[in-house]
């Protein structure tokens, strides 16, 4: 799994593109965006991402 943690504004995407590329690198099949300049991280401040890799292994 990859955590990206950022204390931005908003999450734009290139926040996002640099998340999953990470996980395609690492071949890592989840993904984890944390935003901690908002007012309630679990509401607002996560957000989970999957990539084939994690598709795959659901198949097997």
């Amino acid at each position: 799994m990859v955590v990206e943690l950022k204390a931005v504004d908003k999450i734009i995407p290139v926040h996002t593109a640099k998340l999953l590329s990470y996980m395609n690198l690492l071949e890592a099949p989840m993904g984890l965006m944390i935003n901690f300049n908002v007012t309630n991280i679990f509401d607002y401040g996560q957000k989970s991402y999957v990539n084939d890799l994690y598709r795959r292994l659901e198949e097997e």
